[in-house]
């Protein structure tokens, strides 16, 4: 298959070299020192069972020199889905289709707006993976785990189709027939370690073993399910302590949001506990703790 890579950060890169290395013709969009080194190098990956290298590489920064790709993982940041669904608008056939892997559970929805419904494809992932140097990415977990699905409806023959892609480049890939409950059930768990820890600045070992901290992020967990049970999303009845049990049985993380708080980064809030705000506003469904990371955050939500 023809992909195209938008935003070749940590998962994009990684994924996008694993689809390389097994035949696929995948193509980078990236910019800066990361674009330079693998225009230069090639792609360097630092996998768990071994490093290798994805050399030369098609990359690049201009997606006009690009030909129509069968499929764009879009791997940007929350806060750039609507710009860059409209830069890879010309890249797309009239069967290729868009794979959204952003945290969250709005991606899709943005897509669609941009280039029409039913072209994308929504998935969710369980990697860490992050550049380490321009040209060169280290996969921090033994997860490759994606699962993707149609953003409506049960699971689909291009959604198998490119399962099947995704397994033969080594990838841990998994078909969906629920993408709601799969980016909600996520979701339940990554807005409120992401909100708790950046408005404590403490990772989340703080968040399990302080009482008071406990209970509040306990609340925020029961805020974001209250509000996809209320959009209809059909979560588990036991999501809340699904959330908790991980968090007593991993070691502790800085999330994402907190990590770009402490660099000065541009913020994601917005559609996180922002996110959590807004839709529960729309469901008639209080979210206090969401509303108050939210509010604490937003000064610093455009970063420096």
């Amino acid at each position: 298959m023809r992909f195209a890579i938008m935003g070749a950060g940590g998962v994009g890169g990684y994924y996008g070299a694993c689809l390389a290395r097994a035949g696929n013709d995948v193509a980078f969009i990236a910019r800066g020192a990361h674009l330079a080194a693998m225009r230069d190098k090639g792609l360097l990956i630092h996998d768990r069972d071994g490093d290798f290298t994805v050399a030369p590489v098609t990359a690049t920064d201009d997606n006009s020199t690009l030909e129509p790709v069968d499929a764009v993982l879009l791997c940007v940041k929350l806060y750039d889905v609507e710009a860059s669904a409209k830069q890879i608008a010309p890249l797309l056939g009239p069967k290729s289709i868009v794979v959204t892997t952003q945290n969250g559970v709005e991606a899709p929805e943005i897509v669609d707006s941009v280039i029409g419904a039913g072209r994308t494809l929504a998935a969710a992932t369980y990697i860490s993976a992050t550049i380490i140097e321009p040209g060169a990415i280290r996969r921090n977990n033994d997860l490759t785990h994606i699962e993707i699905g149609e953003p409506d409806g049960p699971a689909s023959a291009r959604v198998d189709a490119l399962v099947e892609v995704f397994k033969a480049a080594g990838l841990d890939a998994r078909p969906s027939d629920d993408t709601a409950a799969l980016l909600w059930s996520k979701f339940v768990l990554l807005a409120a370690n992401s909100g708790m820890t950046s408005l404590i600045r403490q990772d989340t070992g703080v968040l399990r073993d302080d009482p008071v901290i406990r209970e509040a992020h306990t609340a925020a967990l029961a805020e974001v399910a209250a509000v996809g049970r209320a959009l209809d999303v059909n979560l588990a009845d036991d999501i809340e302590q699904r959330c908790l049990d991980w968090l007593d049985q991993n070691a502790p993380i800085k999330p994402s949001l907190l990590v770009d708080l402490e660099a000065g980064k541009r913020l994601e809030v917005g559609w996180l506990s922002g996110a959590v705000h807004r839709l529960g506003k729309k469901a008639g469904v209080p979210t206090p703790t969401h509303t108050a990371i939210y509010a604490a955050l937003r000064p610093f939500e455009s970063g420096p």
